[in-house]
């Protein structure tokens, strides 16, 4: 029973420590000064905006309880033990096995601490250097990532979708709606790479092809960031997207450009101008805090934009189909020979592997 006790007694520690580094302290100011904001009547005159802010409360709070039920139902069983009773031993032993398995499956989240690691993302895809196979490997990559995420409990909206002329798609964007979305999905952002015997040429010739993934923390809230109107320029035009009947018949398509720093954001899938226009305000939104993160800003008007391309030299990970099976990341140098199962959506691995290195460095 004494071996019992120092092992409850560590675990409540560790989960103690894990809520002092999550600053979950912290997270319930946060939800008091919104609550505190959503009791003026005049934060529903936006109502998208006072739903936003409803939604991240429901979410902290669900992450604050479980950490605080967890620390709860740990204690409780440490009080049992000390009551020395051996008939208690196999159900505290039981109970003690579940609790420690509770608390491994959420130490990902220390590995997720970062400011916007909780939030939603928008993952946006770009077919780059190859062609046709380019922008067959841009498809190959949005169907892994769809995937991913159904298996993850995570939903998901494309934003935006343009079709490739022969095959695949040209480029596409998708939120990705889910505690911690951002968190897992940021260690995608930058160029894969595929090489294979192409589908696309008589001879079936090896091919390398490129497609750039960019992952945004979707912006929670209206305070999180703020655009001047007056920094906009707004386009409508007529839609070529897939958007159903009618969609080529009104001008419902919307093209965004943040004067200030040059972004253009368009989309243009839904018959609605004010939908498209809604769903562009939200991707330049995460364009911009994006910016701010990677920059160190803390304001829009001292942001710099530079484009990453999509070729030779700049990959972070390479999918290679033939002359042999491997997909390797090139900054953590994890690889594995399951290339068909990595492309099925099984990206943990992958995922958990860049969190380790990121962990390191700090």
């Amino acid at each position: 029973m004494q071996d019992m006790i120092k092992r409850l007694e560590k675990l409540l520690g560790q989960i103690q420590a894990a809520q002092k580094f999550l600053n979950l302290a912290d997270d319930e100011r946060v939800i008091n000064s919104m609550e505190e904001s959503l009791q003026d009547p005049q934060s529903w005159n936006n109502h998208e905006d006072a739903a936003a802010v409803s939604k991240k409360i429901i979410v902290l709070k669900k992450r604050i309880d479980s950490w605080n039920l967890l620390e709860k139902e740990t204690e409780q069983l440490l009080e049992l033990a000390k009551l020395q009773d051996k008939s208690m031993e196999k159900d505290l032993k039981e109970t003690y096995d579940k609790l420690e398995n509770q608390f491994n499956k959420r130490q990902f989240e220390l590995k997720l601490a970062g400011p916007y690691d909780k939030n939603s993302a928008i993952l946006s895809i770009h077919a780059g250097t190859g062609g046709t196979d380019a922008q067959d490997w841009a498809e190959m990559l949005m169907r892994m990532y769809l995937r991913y995420c159904e298996q993850t409990g995570y939903t998901t909206d494309i934003l935006n979708y343009s079709k490739g002329e022969e095959a695949g798609i040209k480029s596409a964007v998708i939120e990705v709606s889910g505690q911690f979305a951002y968190g897992r999905l940021k260690s995608e952002y930058g160029v894969h790479r595929l090489v294979r015997q192409s589908p696309f040429n008589a001879k079936h010739l090896r091919q390398t092809s490129f497609a750039l993934i960019e992952v945004l923390p979707e912006a929670e809230g209206p305070t999180e960031i703020e655009i001047d109107s007056g920094d906009l320029k707004i386009d409508v035009f007529r839609s070529s997207g897939h958007g159903g009947q009618s969609v080529n018949t009104t001008d419902s398509a919307v093209r965004l450009t943040h004067l200030p720093t040059g972004l253009v954001v368009t989309c243009q899938d839904e018959k609605s101008q004010l939908k498209n226009k809604q769903k562009a305000m939200k991707v330049l939104k995460a364009r911009l805090l994006a910016l701010m993160i990677e920059q160190h800003k803390s304001k829009i008007s001292e942001l710099k934009v530079a484009n990453l391309k999509a070729e030779w030299g700049s990959q972070i990970r390479s999918y290679v189909l033939h002359p042999y099976s491997l997909v390797k990341d090139h900054r953590t140098n994890y690889e594995t020979a399951k290339v068909d199962q990595v492309l099925g959506g099984d990206l943990e691995p992958l995922i958990e592997a860049y969190l380790g290195l990121h962990i390191g460095e700090k």
